[in-house]
């Protein structure tokens, strides 16, 4: 009977510590207020490009994939908000998670993207932020620290990123 109930609660225990281990070993969305995980990410132009470098200036970066509709929709909007506020402190990053860089490469010519695009063709960096919706967007203060995160894209999303970058670059 003692040995019984030993075992019962051997097999809680283990079964605690396994759900412990899962949701340690699980990614956890990025969320506002913590801290944007820092990453390093090779540029169409082949340099490399770290997050962490980036620290004192407003940072948005956007998740893209060529086959995404509402991603390619959203490109037109994010350039102009790029040139609007580059000179304000203001840094745009556009991370593709496309398995063949020389794709995301066309697309961002033929868009004419002129911020910096990021080629996560293992998606690391996707990962590690956790996405699950293209395209995502997260807006970093000059901290390091992510304020805001937007999944997805509709029309009309491009006014809030103005306003929420304008009361960043201003902080």
């Amino acid at each position: 009977m003692l040995h019984a109930r030993l075992h019962r609660a051997c097999l809680t225990l283990s079964a605690v510590a396994l759900a412990l281990g899962c949701a340690v070993a699980q990614a956890t969305p990025v969320a506002p207020s913590q801290k944007a995980p820092d990453f390093t990410l090779r540029t169409m132009d082949g340099k490399n490009l770290r997050l962490q470098e980036l620290r004192g200036q407003v940072v948005l970066v956007n998740f893209w994939a060529t086959w995404c509709g509402p991603c390619r929709q959203e490109m037109p909007h994010l350039n102009r908000l790029y040139d609007k506020y580059r000179a304000s402190g203001f840094v745009m990053l556009g991370v593709n998670i496309d398995d063949e860089p020389e794709k995301a490469i066309g697309v961002a010519n033929k868009l004419g993207l002129h911020f910096p695009v990021l080629l996560d063709n293992d998606k690391k960096v996707s990962k590690l932020y956790d996405l699950s919706t293209m395209p995502s967007t997260v807006v970093i203060d000059r901290d390091g620290k992510v304020r805001y995160v937007h999944r997805g894209y509709r029309d009309g999303y491009e006014d809030n990123y103005d306003k929420q970058i304008r009361e960043l670059v201003k902080e």
